[in-house]
């Protein structure tokens, strides 16, 4: 865990708004998340990073490190399908900040 933190820290910038995927982080909704997305660009930080740990979490450090941390609930998923998960719920945001019928 020390030597992926280590690695994943090392890929971040100053600037950027990290978001640490993380059991105990706050559930948001849909729409919550895009409303926060909406915020934060509209206050310029438009470097947003989400980062997702592996099967033994993120290193403390790394969690210093994040703006916020989220959670998708309570279950373990593969680290592909949480890349999933996350890229449409990213998509959907955007989507719901847009007026798109995208999200019903």
């Amino acid at each position: 865990m020390g030597k992926e933190g280590e690695r994943i820290l090392s890929k971040i910038k100053d600037k950027e708004y990290v978001f640490a995927l993380a059991i105990k982080g706050s559930e948001r909704s849909s729409e919550e998340l895009a409303a926060e997305i909406e915020h934060l660009t509209v206050q310029g930080k438009s470097d947003l990073t989400f980062i997702i740990g592996g099967s033994l979490g993120l290193a403390p450090e790394v969690l210093k490190r994040a703006n916020t941390q989220i959670s998708f609930g309570r279950f373990t998923l593969p680290h592909q399908l949480m890349r999933l998960v996350l890229t449409e719920q990213i998509y959907r945001g955007f989507m719901i900040n847009a007026h798109t019928p995208y999200h019903k």
